[in-house]
């Protein structure tokens, strides 16, 4: 038959009202289970309450970006069951529309969406994660250990109340825990200058940095050579680690010239790599998840009802989630390259829906 443009945008705004109504309810889920978990959590450190609601504001997005899979998944589901219900599938299979064409409303709004969500959404999700983990650090953690990567090289802070120390590092080896050429800048209360260290390399053992060949120097800049120079640290190589920013709280936009910073710095950007790549993917995995809810819910009679159907959709969003898990695991650990272990979720979810609505069609 010749395609309906008035079939095509009734359908795919069925789809949008679907998934936007899906999604309303996993937003205000998340949001006052949040609320609940914040609470609970700050509760002893005497946190405002009008704090608590901004951190859930700022990490509700976040949240958000992880539901709306599962959104995409259920809502596809609800105006399918909504369209079989009514009998308007009925009308429109007698009229010679194909499943597959069925499905190219669903299919085209999916991809625009997940388009949408990696260059426009996870931008400001990023932004705002980034704000909710200051919050974070300053009325949870306490201050906490600060890192940054730049073309320069990396930056550390560390220390307390009573000191901070500023630690500057051209080259680093072993995830952070040796630094070469360092610079350490040293205050005290209110910012006093307390003077710096000059060294050739550091390296962090339990309780201090391990300097060599290191100039140390006072406020007034008089510097006294040490071979060996122990500085006092808290740093343990975890904090090391858990102080490199998380990869959803750097920008879609941003992330290539992350990932070739940190790499100029010494640091292992398969994380950054994988997140990248499933970013990537997003758009093809929100089409995965239209086959999949059509292949549970357009056939509704024969499924045994909408629990079923339901009960069935939710298991298959699950398990693609989990698997999505386990490629991520192998893909971070160099197992599997990052691209396969991103793209093998959508891909097994693509085939596994596209071989169940084959079946339905043709039999």
């Amino acid at each position: 038959m010749t395609w309906s443009w008035t079939l095509f945008r009734y359908l795919a705004r069925q789809f949008i009202i679907g998934v936007a109504v899906i999604y309303a309810g996993f937003l205000f889920l998340a949001f006052s289970i949040d609320i609940v978990g914040l609470s609970d959590h700050t509760a002893v450190k005497h946190v405002p309450t009008s704090v608590v609601i901004v951190m859930a504001m700022l990490q509700l997005p976040d949240l958000g970006l992880k539901l709306l899979p599962f959104a995409v998944l259920l809502g596809g589901v609800f105006a399918f069951v909504r369209l079989s219900r009514s009998h308007e599938l009925i009308a429109i299979r007698a009229a010679g529309v194909s499943a597959w064409d069925l499905l190219a409303p669903s299919l085209v709004v999916a991809v625009l969406l997940g388009v949408f969500t990696v260059m426009g959404l996870t931008p400001l999700t990023s932004r705002m994660l980034v704000q909710y983990s200051e919050l974070e650090a300053k009325y949870v953690r306490g201050q906490a250990s600060q890192l940054a990567i730049s073309r320069n090289g990396l930056w550390l802070r560390q220390g307390d109340a009573r000191s901070q120390s500023v630690i500057h590092a051209l080259r680093v080896a072993d995830q952070g825990l040796r630094l070469e050429d360092v610079i350490v800048f040293r205050y005290g209360p209110n910012d006093r200058f307390l003077g710096r260290i000059d060294a050739r390399s550091a390296l962090l053992e339990t309780g201090a940095w391990t300097m060599r060949n290191a100039w140390v120097s006072g406020p007034e800049g008089k510097a006294t050579f040490h071979p060996v120079y122990s500085y006092a640290t808290t740093l343990t190589p975890s904090q090391i680690q858990e102080s490199f920013a998380s990869p959803s709280t750097i920008s879609f936009w941003d992330l290539p010239n992350f990932i070739a910073t940190a790499r100029k710095a010494g640091f292992s950007a398969v994380r950054y790599v994988m997140y990248f790549d499933s970013l990537l993917v997003m758009p093809a995995l929100f089409a995965a998840m239209v086959f999949m809810a059509a292949s549970f819910s357009l056939r509704l009679a024969r499924m045994g009802g909408l629990l079923r159907v339901i009960l069935y959709s939710a298991l298959a969003g699950f398990g693609v989630y989990f698997f999505g898990n386990v490629t991520q695991a192998l893909g971070e650990s160099g197992i599997l390259p990052t691209a396969l272990a991103a793209s093998a979720p959508a891909a097994a979810a693509i085939l596994f829906g596209m071989t169940l609505v084959f079946h339905q069609e043709d039999g």
